[in-house]
């Protein structure tokens, strides 16, 4: 139970985050924070850092996300190690915000920009944040061991 609520509450800060942002800012508007940081919103119709955008249809990107958050939730189940289950169930998190915010607006909201000097990473947003903790997650357990689950 308390892992749904974790899935519902992480979604529902990433959605709402992306929707403060869309009722607060116009499209590629940039309000910086600071000398790292800005808060943009840009409309990604495509995959990670835009890939594809413009050449493939958002319903096969929900669909082609679904299958990959199945067969991560496959993974999931199988595992028995504390940390690479937590680590799929970020990347889960991540991926079905984002499949959530294409079926309801055709494109991802993006709107963290970190840049220094003349380098700008591409714009991102929490669903982007989770997905890559859990990565990360999942190369660290790669070389530590973990508990088991028992």
């Amino acid at each position: 139970m308390i892992k749904i609520a974790i899935l519902v509450s992480l979604i529902f800060f990433d959605l709402l985050t992306k929707y403060l942002i869309q009722d607060n800012l116009f499209l590629n508007q940039s309000i910086k924070i600071n000398e790292y940081f800005d808060l943009v919103y840009v409309q990604n119709f495509g995959v990670s850092f835009g890939l594809f955008s413009g050449y493939v249809s958002h319903w096969i990107l929900i669909f082609i996300a679904l299958i990959v958050v199945i067969l991560i939730l496959y993974l999931y189940i199988k595992s028995d190690k504390q940390l690479e289950k937590l680590a799929y169930f970020f990347v889960i998190i991540g991926a079905l915000s984002n499949i959530i915010d294409r079926l309801i607006n055709k494109y991802v909201v993006d709107f963290i920009l970190l840049h220094y000097e003349n380098f700008y990473w591409p714009a991102f947003n929490l669903a982007d944040i989770y997905i890559t903790i859990g990565i990360i997650m999942l190369i660290t357990s790669f070389f530590i061991k973990s508990k088991t689950v028992k």
